[in-house]
């Protein structure tokens, strides 16, 4: 049954944790987290469709839905990832004989720097999963968590061609994620050649694995800003051509992280810090490792810098997602240990970021009455 009231979804950006490159090759598993910084999509019923991106100061944009295809009204080539979330949760709700009133979508995000810097915090992914969420809310019920990675995940390879989708998978379900990708060649190719939304929703993704993990309470995360915007896109084209140029070594890397993202989640769930130490410290290594035989800057100096200080108090640092700047991550023995890193990192000019799990995936936080 259609919502006929104005709603507001809520969706979590991320953090990826440790698997980083490794994620991309069938079967390899990488941590991902959730965290408090949130993109919100507002949606209601209107006389007239219309779109509004905040970020971007558009207001009140015109489209239509036609031959399975949303049309933006705007020469804006940045609405792009919007634009293809849109005609995928159209084209799908059509197939399932759901038929869209006309609705007012506000988008609005906080996952970066009020400057408009941007942290490492899955965007894209976000707004997917927001766009996605907001209108399967208004359109059923209760839209299960899966309906609507899966629809986001379609939408995001749709725009982007390649990725894990860990980003669209924590922004969907929330909370720390052992995760396995869909394989983005595989998941455009069954696009391509779907006769449906619907069915390809309802086809194996053979190579697709997720494990929600408890976060245990005596292991303290710490995240720092290294003030340089990276590009993930580049690197992982670049650390890929290892595949071609230097198999064996690219063979010795999907070794070392399986090696590492185990040590972690075991870690992770015995409430074991000595063993997640090991399995970031070993996950810093194989990256940098990697990186170095790519000529890629995986670690940066402020990565290094951030990730030594970490060790220095007793704990274990590393760069989170494809390094090269962004953000990294660090894993603390106690609350102390944390509190004296968020100094040493402020004193050595690293952005301590004040950023939580995010426990809850999409979800609804305000509905008018």
């Amino acid at each position: 049954m259609l919502n006929d009231k104005p709603m507001t979804i809520q969706v979590p950006g991320k953090l990826m944790i440790a698997g980083e490159f490794a994620v991309l090759e069938p079967y390899h598993q990488l941590g991902v987290l959730a965290v408090d910084r949130f993109v919100y999509a507002t949606i209601e019923a209107s006389s007239e469709n219309s779109l509004t991106l905040e970020d971007f100061n558009l207001d009140k944009l015109d489209f239509t839905f036609h031959n399975n295809q949303i049309e933006i009204n705007t020469t804006d080539n940045r609405i792009g990832f919007i634009k293809d979330a849109m005609t995928i949760v159209y084209t799908y709700l059509d197939e399932q004989t759901i038929r869209m009133p006309k609705i007012k979508l506000s988008i609005k995000s906080e996952l970066d720097d009020a400057s408009g810097i941007k942290y490492g915090l899955g965007s894209s992914a976000a707004v997917v999963t927001a766009v996605v969420s907001a209108i399967l809310k208004f359109a059923l019920e209760q839209p299960t968590k899966e309906l609507i990675f899966r629809l986001a995940a379609i939408s995001h390879v749709k725009t982007q061609g390649n990725g894990s989708g860990a980003d669209v998978a924590a922004s969907s379900y929330g909370g720390l994620l052992k995760y396995a990708s869909f394989q983005a060649e595989w998941l455009h190719n069954e696009y391509t050649q779907t006769s449906s939304i619907s069915a390809l929703l309802e086809k194996e993704w053979k190579y697709f694995a997720l494990e929600p993990i408890d976060i245990p309470d005596n292991i303290y995360f710490c995240v720092g800003w290294t003030g340089k915007p990276a590009s993930t896109a580049k690197l992982v084209d670049i650390i890929l051509q290892l595949k071609v140029s230097n198999p064996f070594m690219f063979d010795e890397f999907l070794k070392d992280s399986k090696e590492a993202v185990g040590y972690f989640f075991k870690g992770i769930e015995h409430k074991d810090f000595s063993l997640v130490s090991k399995g970031v410290k070993k996950n810093r290594r194989a990256l940098a490792t990697v990186g170095m035989h790519a000529n890629a800057p995986v670690e940066t100096p402020k990565l290094t810098t951030l990730c030594d200080l970490a060790e220095e108090l007793g704990g274990a640092g590393k760069p989170s997602g494809a390094g090269g700047g962004d953000c990294g991550i660090a894993f603390m023995p106690s609350r102390e240990a944390a509190d004296k890193l968020i100094i040493a990192w402020e004193e050595a000019g690293i952005k301590p970021l004040a950023l939580q799990p995010s426990l809850e995936g999409a979800k609804l936080i305000q509905k008018e009455t």
